[in-house]
């Protein structure tokens, strides 16, 4: 089963990072988050990678053909000229770098690969969101109910604190309390090629018409996760996300 990654968008949320690299360039630690989103899926031995350029895509590039060389110790001797590599680390990925346009939104970035999908079904996700979300749960939760579409429904991060007051005096705060009653897209799809059928072109937006569409012909179902998730949309994500990987406290490092 191959992993689509959305990685086009011009991130513009996080323009702090974004000016120079593409979003999911953005390091977590030592590594972008595509990294650590690929490092997941491998887990559990998906190792088929589709990743959809757009914006910067060719610091994509540069990143996956320069690999081996950042995962290990290089030793030179510039007198012979050569170049000796140890503590070599490396991972059984298979990658297609794909130019999908700049411009193109979510859905069209689907259409332009379904080339490459054959007739199985795939996972999906973007490049700016982590999670532990338990893959083989979610396929098995998939096949299960035989319709063209599973979304990964998660309860968002709360952004602010909570008060409770009472004739104007505060008598609990809550930091950054969980909506229970409200659950949203968190990516992580599992998805029948099928589906792109419902993407006119490359101005279709994949959570607009074709999610809308494909509910209302009852092919879409929801995988309720209630464990971690967290998108990186801005500066104040990245530094959530960059504290629990430095402090090892990082619940989707499952390597």
């Amino acid at each position: 089963m191959k992993v689509v990654i959305l990685a086009g968008g011009l991130g513009t949320r996080l323009s702090e990072e974004t000016k120079s690299i593409p979003k999911p360039m953005v390091r977590i630690g030592d590594f972008p988050i595509i990294w650590h989103i690929m490092k997941y899926y491998s887990h559990f031995n998906f190792n088929d990678f589709i990743i959809c350029l757009g914006y910067k895509g060719n610091k994509l590039k540069e990143f996956f053909l320069n690999y081996s060389m950042y995962m290990c110790d290089v030793k030179i001797n510039t007198k012979h000229g050569t170049v000796e590599t140890t503590n070599r680390i490396s991972e059984d990925w298979n990658i297609e770098l794909v130019e999908t346009g700049l411009e193109t939104m979510t859905g069209g970035r689907l259409k332009r690969i379904r080339h490459l999908l054959g007739d199985e079904d795939f996972l999906m996700t973007y490049g700016d969101g982590l999670s532990n979300v338990d893959i083989n749960e979610l396929i098995t939760f998939h096949k299960s109910n035989k319709r063209k579409a599973t979304i990964t429904s998660v309860v968002p991060p709360s952004r602010f604190g909570s008060l409770k007051i009472n004739n104007n005096v505060v008598e609990s705060f809550k930091e950054k309390p969980i909506g229970k009653n409200e659950r949203i897209n968190g990516g992580y799809f599992v998805l029948s090629p099928k589906v792109i059928d419902y993407i006119d072109d490359d101005q279709t937006v994949w959570e607009k018409g074709p999610l809308e569409n494909i509910a209302k012909d009852n092919e879409l179902m929801a995988f309720q996760h209630d464990g971690f998730w967290q998108p990186m949309d801005t500066l104040r994500d990245k530094e959530l996300l960059e504290k629990l990987w430095l402090n090892n406290n990082a619940p989707w490092k499952n390597w």
